[in-house]
């Protein structure tokens, strides 16, 4: 890339141009919007105080690698709060229309990419801040070990560690690649109509064997407060609830995008049996359910659409 023009009006342009990708960082690395946004916004201020911004030869590098350094300062101070968060921490949902119809959030463009699956999220979440950001930046963004370094305040060798560390963690737990939309809602439709005959066998037959479900509350609204996992806990967890608040509410369910893969949103149910308003994720592999991610902390829906 050549050297950046210099001027307010053009930098904001050329800045404009990168905003995209730079929120696709930000939230691969926070799993927040709002952490997200305000990361991009503190980057732009740091470009608009550079003495002498046509120095900069690679504007896009700099401003991930600025982006990077503003995440690891989230990621820890996260570290510390996630330790008060109450059950399962699951990535704030960016919830899309099934039409593709496209969005004004740039957001709407970010979970195209396989690697904001809520599957591949949720796997991040187990690297250090360090090991995230090393392997972020790296792998997915080409950002050099140099740099990396310097956005942690290490040495080079400390930087290639934590990210072949973040590297096999992420390929220890291989979560399930993005499969075409049309076999999810195949399989999806299938789960669904299972779960509404009641039958725990019908229900099992339609998981993976290493099918978990994880729901975030943070004790604001209720789903499960534990991990489950295993084909028959997460049939009868499920046939339970449908039993609890009717199979009639299999039909409120509205499909949609979630990080870009079939999901299911549910508005706030009033009555005798309220239920609360919820987002949940599924991950498939080999045609069968492997992951039920359901986020039920009101937090994190702040931004579904209407």
């Amino acid at each position: 890339m050549g050297l950046v023009t210099v001027g307010n009006a053009v930098l904001a342009e050329r800045f404009t141009e990168h905003r995209g990708h730079l929120l696709g960082v930000a939230y691969r690395l926070t799993g927040t919007i709002a952490d997200a946004e305000d990361a991009v916004q503190d980057a732009w201020l740091r470009l608009s105080t550079v003495d002498n911004p046509a120095e900069i030869r690679d504007l896009r590098g700099w401003l991930t690698t600025v982006v990077g350094r503003l995440c690891l300062d989230r990621l820890r101070s996260a570290a510390v709060r996630r330790e008060r968060y109450i059950g399962p921490w699951l990535p704030e949902p960016v919830v899309t229309p099934l039409d593709g119809a496209p969005g004004e959030n740039p957001l709407d463009v970010v979970v195209r990419d396989d690697g904001v699956r809520m599957a591949a999220l949720v796997v991040l979440d187990r690297l250090t801040p360090e090991q995230r950001v090393a392997f972020v930046l790296h792998d997915a963004f080409g950002i050099p070990y140099a740099e990396i370094a310097s956005t942690l305040g290490c040495t080079e060798a400390t930087a290639r560690q934590h990210a072949s560390r973040g590297r096999r963690i992420a390929a220890d737990a291989d979560p399930p690649p993005r499969q075409a939309l049309s076999e999810q809602q195949e399989v999806l439709g299938r789960f669904l109509a299972a779960l509404a005959t009641g039958d725990v066998r019908s229900v099992v037959e339609l998981l993976h064997p290493d099918a978990v479900f994880v729901g975030d509350s943070d004790g604001k609204a209720r789903t499960a407060r534990h991990r489950i996992e295993g084909t028959d806990k997460i049939s009868r967890f499920l046939i339970g609830l449908l039993r609890q608040y009717g199979v009639d509410r299999l039909g409120e369910l509205c499909p949609v995008l979630v990080n870009g893969d079939m999901g299911m949103a549910l508005p706030d149910v009033p009555g005798p049996r309220p239920i609360a308003r919820r987002v949940t994720a599924f991950a498939i592999r080999d045609g069968l359910v492997v992951g039920i991610y359901d986020v039920v902390n009101p937090d994190k829906l702040t931004r579904l659409p209407e």
